[in-house]
């Protein structure tokens, strides 16, 4: 199978309210995006699956993605649990399936050999993983038959994950970005907005738009007028030098604290 062509997607995470995340889904999918990106913890695959099934989109224009809970980690519960996200998505299969997080249940011996027979199902096509260190990464490529198609971690201009883009380069796969914009932190960094003033662009779009030259997937979560608005990132054209100038905001800090066991197994 080809590598996993992956374009900037809409992140689902704290859509809480159904009816607000399907009227979201369906909007953004109608507007452009083909790519949705959900979870197990995120409790809204249900609404989430609502949203694709309303738009007025093939089903096989959009890449769906969903992640496996830390705690449904065990190979039992991997299959169990991928089952369930399908039927709450109303899909036969997902396009791409992460394991959320390298704690809880995660064991990779016995974990990750239950993605790579979910690939061989039919009912997963890509495998992904989320929030690895570059070590449990590559520990994890080296287990699954499966390339890994994708690696899902915060990643925005404060916390910019050098190492990370530079594996995805190395070993040729999707470097996906949450939390892109900082979780609107980025709207009150003066730094930020004095670049985004200079050139002329919104902190958003700027932002999303380093992203995507930096080689990184933003999935950012939007509402209403925003939804448009971040696709048009997708296609913006960031001057060389605004580029260079926010690699320069690089501060290392995280707006997603991850358990000390997501990084010390």
């Amino acid at each position: 199978m080809p590598p996993l062509e992956l374009p900037l997607g809409l992140g689902t995470s704290g859509l809480d309210d159904p009816a607000e995340c399907a009227a979201t889904v369906t909007a953004a999918l109608e507007a452009g995006y083909r790519h949705v990106d959900t979870a197990q913890m995120y409790g809204n695959e249900a609404a989430v699956g609502e949203g694709i099934t309303a738009a007025d989109v093939d089903r096989d224009d959009v890449i769906v993605a969903t992640k496996v809970h830390p705690d449904n980690l065990a190979p039992e519960d991997v299959r169990e649990t991928a089952r369930e996200s399908l039927d709450r998505l109303g899909l036969d299969r997902v396009d791409l399936l992460y394991a959320h997080w390298p704690t809880g249940a995660y064991d990779p011996a016995a974990t990750l050999p239950a993605f790579d027979a979910l690939c061989e199902e039919g009912l997963t096509d890509h495998v992904g993983v989320s929030n690895f260190t570059p070590e449990l990464f590559r520990e994890a490529d080296q287990i699954l038959d499966a390339p890994i198609a994708a690696h899902q971690v915060e990643c925005h201009p404060q916390f910019q994950q050098p190492a990370l883009r530079e594996l995805a380069a190395e070993r040729d796969h999707r470097l996906v970005g949450y939390s892109p914009l900082a979780r609107g932190d980025l709207f009150d960094d003066d730094e930020l907005l004095a670049i985004a003033d200079r050139h002329g662009l919104s902190p958003s779009i700027l932002a999303l738009g380093w992203a995507v030259a930096r080689g990184v997937t933003p999935i950012p979560k939007a509402t209403g007028n925003h939804v448009t608005e971040n696709l048009r990132a997708a296609d913006a054209a960031v001057p060389e030098s605004a580029l260079d100038a926010i690699d320069a905001l690089e501060r290392g800090e995280r707006r997603i604290d991850p358990d000390d066991a997501a990084w010390n197994r």
